[in-house]
């Protein structure tokens, strides 16, 4: 019969360890956190080896006394709870620091070689103690500034089996950098230092405006291609408060890491956030796109749980619903006021492929390639320039410029004055897909099919919201759908709010659901993968918003078939009314697939290019 005995202190705490330190970087996580409590205004980090060799982190905080350095160092020890609410039942949800000293500790010491060195500003001298994987080494005075100091060394060296696990120096200094990164966001007022293998890495200076950190920390051209967002939602003694910079969707990238989110100052990776984010893009990025942002989402501490997960990168809201919706919410409108801007600037790719063409010498004839080009540019309302058959295809061209047909001086009388709008006067087309606008600041060409694309999106989606897209369509036949008795659960939770978005269902035995009509817009769906769709979706985000994403993905798609197609010759009047109409819609900057609507060369690159400059 087996015998149930308690583990020795050294195995307890070293397992204790595997749920906090899984690698390097989950060490500095948790120093670092310690030191941005301690109520340090400068934090300097320096890695050996990507954190395998050692970690080092120096702050200028509280420092800490001896008998406190010790009590830091024993399990279940800790000073992020109040002091009247110790031992008190809710106590823990009071927490409002990101873990102060001891919780961490002790994990650390037992799987490395732990130093502490540290100083109160009002002590004369400071304290030093030595821990070696559990065991104490050695203590006494340390002559260090106010602050503390403390480097990990040579992580899980008597823990081979995990040892072997950990991946290459490489490989762990991005882990560490990119714990760093979003430490160094979330606190603006902080200064951070971060170094490898004595290289600087990143050093932001303390009180730097939040949407300047964040583009630092990113991307500089963040900054130039972003919308700010702030906004409040919830009873006013209990806000939950949404902040940050938000990348406008032609702005975007393969992978979601450069997707930053953090709930009362503490970085997380939520599912239920990332979920939130990925449904605001939704009509704005395609499938495999991802955006840029970095969201700081401030919430009552009652109203969140921060301890689901051991490294406390995953959190439980009391209100999940209002969350999620604040956040799409929230993205939507900035993104609506300010996304009518596209890409700031042609990629320099781009500026790059613009070649000067050869010059002919004096009497002699152009190069083949150049005499066989056949100009593609309309400027004037019924179609393109026209052109002489003669072999002198150099001299057709010519006398085309030179001497303007009537349509083009038609087509200039009809244009408005370049300096009047936003988006200038047009120009012209080229390749019957791209207008060519003039502005009072430079050229503007526009893609006439993406922009037309984004129109038709959103106003269909305007007459949605006032006659009813998803009205409901009801089934000549009733549909029964086989579900597990839990998704069956699901759905008949969120009945209420489907048959609000057109789709009536109700509960059909145990494992089954009937359902009676779908809207309008998705009236040829297959009913049995859409109630599975969202059936996972209340279980992974407790709020049935697929349904929703799944219109404006059909809307998309209308919208995409009733747009002006590339190919297609404009009037100069057509094109201006869609210069104008651009102005007057929001997200209008990018098609529903992410793509810039339309890009701008100021004059100064205009006159770069002719060498002007």
């Amino acid at each position: 019969m087996p015998v149930i005995r308690r583990l020795p202190e050294a195995l307890v705490n070293r397992i204790a360890a595997g749920e906090v330190v899984e690698r390097p970087a989950a060490a500095l996580k948790e120093i670092v956190e310690n030191a941005i409590d301690s109520g340090a205004g400068e934090i300097a980090v320096a890695l050996t080896d990507g954190g395998l060799d050692s970690i080092e982190v120096i702050d200028d905080g509280c420092g800490m006394l001896p008998e406190e350095i010790a009590l830091a160092l024993e399990r279940h020890a800790t000073s992020k709870l109040p002091v009247d609410l110790v031992g008190e039942e809710g106590a823990i949800e009071q927490v409002a620091t990101l873990g102060f000293r001891g919780e961490a500790l002790p994990s650390i010491a037992s799987v490395a070689r732990l130093t502490i060195e540290s100083r109160p500003a009002e002590a004369a001298q400071g304290w030093k103690r030595v821990t070696d994987h559990g065991e104490t080494l050695s203590e006494g005075p340390a002559a260090l500034p106010p602050g503390t100091r403390i480097r990990v060394e040579d992580v899980f060296a008597r823990v081979p089996a995990r040892r072997k696990f950990l991946r290459t120096p490489r490989s762990e200094y991005m882990a560490c950098h990119d714990v760093m990164r979003r430490l160094a966001m979330a606190r603006p007022d902080v200064g951070f230092r971060f170094s490898n293998d004595g290289r600087r890495i990143f050093a932001v200076q303390a009180g730097e405006m939040l949407e300047t950190r964040v583009s630092r920390l990113v991307a500089r051209e963040l900054a130039d291609n972003a919308v700010s967002i702030d906004c409040t939602r919830g009873p006013l003694d209990a806000p939950i408060r949404l902040t940050g910079i938000a990348g406008l969707p032609t702005y975007n990238r393969g992978v979601a890491d450069h997707q930053y989110l953090f709930v009362n100052g503490r970085p997380v990776k939520d599912r239920l956030l990332t979920g939130a984010v990925r449904g605001a893009y939704a009509d704005m990025l395609a499938r495999d796109r991802h955006a840029v942002l970095a969201l700081f989402l401030t919430v009552p501490p009652s109203e969140v749980d921060v301890n689901v997960h051991p490294a406390k990168t995953e959190v439980r809201f009391r209100d999940a619903a209002a969350v999620r919706s604040l956040i799409v919410g929230g993205l939507r409108d900035a993104l609506s006021a300010g996304d009518r801007r596209s890409a700031q600037q042609p990629s320099a790719q781009a500026m790059a492929a613009w070649q000067a063409e050869p010059v002919a010498p004096m009497g002699g004839a152009l190069p083949l390639t150049l005499r066989e080009q056949r100009p593609m540019f309309a400027a004037h309302p019924a179609g393109r320039m026209q052109h002489s058959p003669s072999q002198d295809s150099f001299r057709a061209m010519e006398s085309a410029i030179l001497e303007p047909s009537a349509r083009a001086e038609e087509a200039e009388a009809q244009a408005p004055d370049a300096d009047e709008f936003p988006m200038g006067a047009a120009r012209g087309q080229i390749a019957e897909t791209y207008i060519v606008a003039e502005a009072a600041d430079g050229l503007v060409i526009v893609d006439q099919h993406a922009a037309h694309e984004r129109l038709t999106l959103e106003r269909l989606r305007a007459a949605g919201a006032d006659t009813g897209v998803s009205r409901a369509q009801a089934l000549l036949m009733p549909e029964v759908v086989e579900m597990d008795e839990s998704d069956c659960d699901r759905i008949e939770s969120a009945a209420d709010r489907l048959a609000g978005l057109g789709l009536a269902v109700e509960r059909f035995g145990p494992d089954a659901v009937l359902v009676r009509s779908l809207p309008a817009a998705l009236s040829g769906a297959n009913c049995q993968a859409l109630m599975q769709d969202i059936a996972d979706d209340i279980a992974n985000n407790g709020e049935a918003l697929l349904l929703g994403e799944k219109l404006d993905l059909v809307l998309a798609t209308m919208a995409c078939h009733g747009s002006v197609r590339a190919g297609r010759r404009l009037s100069v009047a057509e094109m201006n009314a869609l210069l104008r109409e651009m102005e007057r819609t929001p997200r209008s900057g990018q098609c529903n697939h992410g793509r810039p609507t339309w890009v701008k060369l100021s004059m100064n690159d205009v006159e770069k290019l002719f060498g002007r400059k």
